[in-house]
């Protein structure tokens, strides 16, 4: 018997489009037998859908993505089946929060001076007001403003012209909070790194070994943005070295 699962989502706590009890609707209806929310660095929309849910309702696992980087670039760490109350998992969600936060003031600074975009104080205050403003926040914030066609040309043409040299969560602190917490760790979308680097072979191998010293326990092999050849190749580091597989929509 096949079920149909999907451990990658977002809400409109991080970058979604549905809020957590208008996604709660959307799985009923998909007849999903279990799913999970992984908001970036925010644990609030698993926490509302906890609240929500029903005996009937298909399964849930409380999620988290944390967006991470170390001296070897970037990752997305997911998290799953944590206890949303331990103090862990909310001290590394604390964290990310935090980072972000400066990121985003960082970046409307940027595209203040550097292409005299001037937000409005009232718009800029309800951005900050978000559980978890980001790139795609400003970026819809530009189209309707009229700076930019659309939040994909918003992003890549002015908002990622500025390099950040800011902290990050690092992996092992983002693994180590999930763990602490009655977690599973899992690498998300394993080959992607940063922008469009696309990781492979014995470097995607290390990188793995590397957070499985960790305590890295899955990598997402089954990923909407994957062609067969790299969920193959996730696949068969899976097998290798005995780590859970999990599938997402993101």
């Amino acid at each position: 018997m096949n079920r149909r699962i999907d451990l990658h989502m977002h809400s409109t706590v991080s970058d979604g489009t549905d809020t957590p009890e208008e996604l709660l609707s959307r799985v009923r209806e998909a007849g999903l037998a279990l799913f999970s929310l992984t908001d970036h660095d925010a644990i609030q929309g698993s926490e509302r859908i906890l609240a929500l849910r029903k005996p009937e309702d298909p399964g849930f696992l409380p999620g988290v993505e944390f967006s991470c980087k170390d001296e070897a670039g970037k990752y997305h760490i997911l998290g799953y089946g944590y206890d949303p109350n331990s103090e862990p998992i909310q001290r590394v969600v604390a964290l990310g929060h935090s980072l972000r936060m400066k990121k985003v003031r960082a970046r409307l600074d940027f595209l203040k001076e550097h292409f005299g975009f001037d937000f409005p104080q009232e718009e800029i205050d309800k951005l900050l007001a978000l559980d978890n403003p980001g790139k795609p926040h400003i970026g819809n914030l530009m189209v309707q403003l009229g700076y930019a066609p659309t939040k994909e040309i918003a992003i890549k043409d002015y908002i990622d012209q500025l390099r950040i040299r800011s902290d990050y969560v690092r992996p092992e602190q983002a693994i180590q909070g999930i763990l602490g917490s009655g977690g599973i760790p899992v690498l998300a979308h394993p080959c992607y790194g940063s922008g469009d680097e696309l990781i492979l072979g014995e470097e995607l191998e290390q990188r793995i070994r590397k957070l499985m010293d960790f305590g890295l326990q899955g990598v997402e092999a089954f990923y909407s943005g994957f062609s067969q050849k790299l969920r193959l190749q996730v696949l068969a580091l899976a097998d290798r070295y005995r780590l859970y597989v999990t599938a997402g929509s993101d």
